[in-house]
Protein backbone atom coordinates (compact mmCIF):
# COMPACT_ATOMS: atom_id res chain seq x y z
CA UNK A 1 0.00 0.00 0.00
CA UNK A 2 1.21 3.49 -0.77
CA UNK A 3 0.80 6.02 2.01
CA UNK A 4 0.65 9.78 1.69
CA UNK A 5 3.74 11.16 3.41
CA UNK A 6 3.66 14.90 3.91
CA UNK A 7 5.96 17.37 5.57
CA UNK A 8 3.89 19.27 8.12
CA UNK A 9 4.41 22.48 10.05
CA UNK A 10 3.51 23.81 13.47
CA UNK A 11 -0.20 23.80 12.57
CA UNK A 12 -0.02 19.99 12.82
CA UNK A 13 1.95 20.18 16.06
CA UNK A 14 -0.73 18.77 18.37
CA UNK A 15 -1.07 15.64 16.20
CA UNK A 16 2.72 15.26 15.92
CA UNK A 17 3.06 15.60 19.70
CA UNK A 18 0.25 13.08 20.28
CA UNK A 19 2.11 10.49 18.20
CA UNK A 20 5.47 11.30 19.82
CA UNK A 21 3.82 10.91 23.23
CA UNK A 22 2.65 7.44 22.15
CA UNK A 23 6.25 6.64 21.16
CA UNK A 24 7.61 7.83 24.51
CA UNK A 25 5.01 5.78 26.36
CA UNK A 26 6.02 2.70 24.39
CA UNK A 27 9.72 3.32 25.04
CA UNK A 28 9.11 3.32 28.78
CA UNK A 29 12.29 3.78 30.79
CA UNK A 30 14.32 4.79 27.73
CA UNK A 31 12.38 8.07 27.66
CA UNK A 32 12.26 8.68 31.41
CA UNK A 33 13.65 12.24 31.30
CA UNK A 34 10.94 13.47 28.94
CA UNK A 35 8.20 13.65 31.53
CA UNK A 36 5.00 15.17 30.21
CA UNK A 37 5.50 16.97 26.92
CA UNK A 38 5.01 20.70 27.37
CA UNK A 39 2.91 21.33 24.29
CA UNK A 40 2.65 25.13 24.45
CA UNK A 41 6.37 25.56 25.10
CA UNK A 42 7.39 23.22 22.28
CA UNK A 43 4.94 24.75 19.84
CA UNK A 44 6.30 28.24 20.61
CA UNK A 45 9.85 27.07 19.78
CA UNK A 46 8.71 25.38 16.58
CA UNK A 47 6.81 28.50 15.43
CA UNK A 48 9.70 30.82 16.35
CA UNK A 49 12.31 28.70 14.53
CA UNK A 50 10.58 26.48 11.97
CA UNK A 51 13.93 25.43 10.48
CA UNK A 52 14.97 23.70 13.71
CA UNK A 53 12.39 20.95 13.39
CA UNK A 54 10.82 19.11 10.47
CA UNK A 55 7.99 16.62 10.84
CA UNK A 56 6.45 14.16 8.42
CA UNK A 57 3.09 12.44 8.84
CA UNK A 58 2.06 9.23 7.11
CA UNK A 59 -1.61 8.92 6.21
CA UNK A 60 -3.75 6.29 4.54
CA UNK A 61 -5.86 7.10 1.49
CA UNK A 62 -8.83 7.85 3.76
CA UNK A 63 -6.75 10.34 5.81
CA UNK A 64 -6.07 8.18 8.86
CA UNK A 65 -2.74 9.20 10.41
CA UNK A 66 -0.60 6.09 10.88
CA UNK A 67 2.92 7.38 11.52
CA UNK A 68 5.26 10.26 12.24
CA UNK A 69 8.94 11.07 11.79
CA UNK A 70 10.67 14.15 13.23
CA UNK A 71 13.99 15.49 12.12
CA UNK A 72 16.42 18.21 13.13
CA UNK A 73 19.47 19.72 11.51
CA UNK A 74 22.87 19.41 13.16
CA UNK A 75 26.37 20.48 12.18
CA UNK A 76 29.64 18.62 12.68
CA UNK A 77 33.03 18.59 11.04
CA UNK A 78 33.07 14.79 10.96
CA UNK A 79 29.84 14.90 8.96
CA UNK A 80 31.24 17.44 6.49
CA UNK A 81 28.83 20.12 7.66
CA UNK A 82 25.10 19.95 8.15
CA UNK A 83 23.39 16.60 8.61
CA UNK A 84 20.10 15.28 9.91
CA UNK A 85 19.10 13.64 13.14
CA UNK A 86 15.99 11.49 13.05
CA UNK A 87 14.73 12.28 16.53
CA UNK A 88 11.47 10.37 16.67
CA UNK A 89 9.78 7.87 14.44
CA UNK A 90 6.59 6.09 15.35
CA UNK A 91 4.16 3.91 13.46
CA UNK A 92 0.80 3.15 15.07
CA UNK A 93 1.06 -0.50 16.21
CA UNK A 94 -1.72 -1.90 14.03
CA UNK A 95 -0.05 -0.35 10.95
CA UNK A 96 3.43 -1.79 11.52
CA UNK A 97 4.99 -4.18 8.98
CA UNK A 98 2.93 -2.59 6.20
CA UNK A 99 5.60 -0.32 4.71
CA UNK A 100 4.71 2.86 6.62
CA UNK A 101 8.12 3.18 8.28
CA UNK A 102 10.03 2.53 5.06
CA UNK A 103 8.05 5.26 3.29
CA UNK A 104 8.70 7.68 6.17
CA UNK A 105 12.44 6.95 5.89
CA UNK A 106 12.26 7.55 2.11
CA UNK A 107 10.68 10.96 2.75
CA UNK A 108 13.26 11.84 5.41
CA UNK A 109 16.12 10.80 3.09
CA UNK A 110 14.69 12.81 0.18
CA UNK A 111 14.42 15.85 2.48
CA UNK A 112 18.05 15.42 3.54
CA UNK A 113 19.25 15.08 -0.05
CA UNK A 114 17.34 18.24 -0.99
CA UNK A 115 19.20 20.09 1.79
CA UNK A 116 22.57 18.70 0.71
CA UNK A 117 23.10 16.53 3.78
CA UNK A 118 25.54 13.66 3.49
CA UNK A 119 24.06 11.64 6.37
CA UNK A 120 21.18 11.14 8.76
CA UNK A 121 21.74 9.71 12.23
CA UNK A 122 19.22 7.84 14.35
CA UNK A 123 19.45 6.26 17.78
CA UNK A 124 17.64 2.99 18.33
CA UNK A 125 17.30 1.57 21.85
CA UNK A 126 19.92 -1.11 22.47
CA UNK A 127 18.04 -3.61 24.60
CA UNK A 128 16.99 -6.96 23.11
CA UNK A 129 13.42 -5.73 23.31
CA UNK A 130 14.26 -3.29 20.49
CA UNK A 131 16.26 -5.60 18.19
CA UNK A 132 13.45 -5.50 15.64
CA UNK A 133 13.61 -1.68 15.57
CA UNK A 134 17.39 -1.64 15.05
CA UNK A 135 17.07 -4.30 12.34
CA UNK A 136 14.40 -2.19 10.62
CA UNK A 137 16.78 0.78 10.45
CA UNK A 138 19.58 -1.45 9.16
CA UNK A 139 17.28 -2.75 6.40
CA UNK A 140 16.69 0.90 5.45
CA UNK A 141 20.44 1.38 4.98
CA UNK A 142 21.48 2.73 8.39
CA UNK A 143 24.76 1.42 9.80
CA UNK A 144 25.23 0.64 13.49
CA UNK A 145 27.88 3.00 14.88
CA UNK A 146 27.60 2.38 18.62
CA UNK A 147 25.71 3.59 21.64
CA UNK A 148 24.78 7.18 22.30
CA UNK A 149 25.37 8.84 25.65
CA UNK A 150 23.51 11.83 27.06
CA UNK A 151 24.15 14.57 29.57
CA UNK A 152 21.01 16.07 31.06
CA UNK A 153 21.30 19.81 31.71
CA UNK A 154 19.34 21.56 34.45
Amino acid sequence: MKYRIAEVGPDSGPLVLELVNALLTELGEEADESGVLMVAEMMAVWVADPGCHTAFLARTEDGTTVGVATLSTAFALYAAGRYGILNEMYVVPEWRSRGVGAQLIEAVAAHGRKLGWRRIDVTAPESERWDRTREFYERQGFEFTGPKLKLLLD
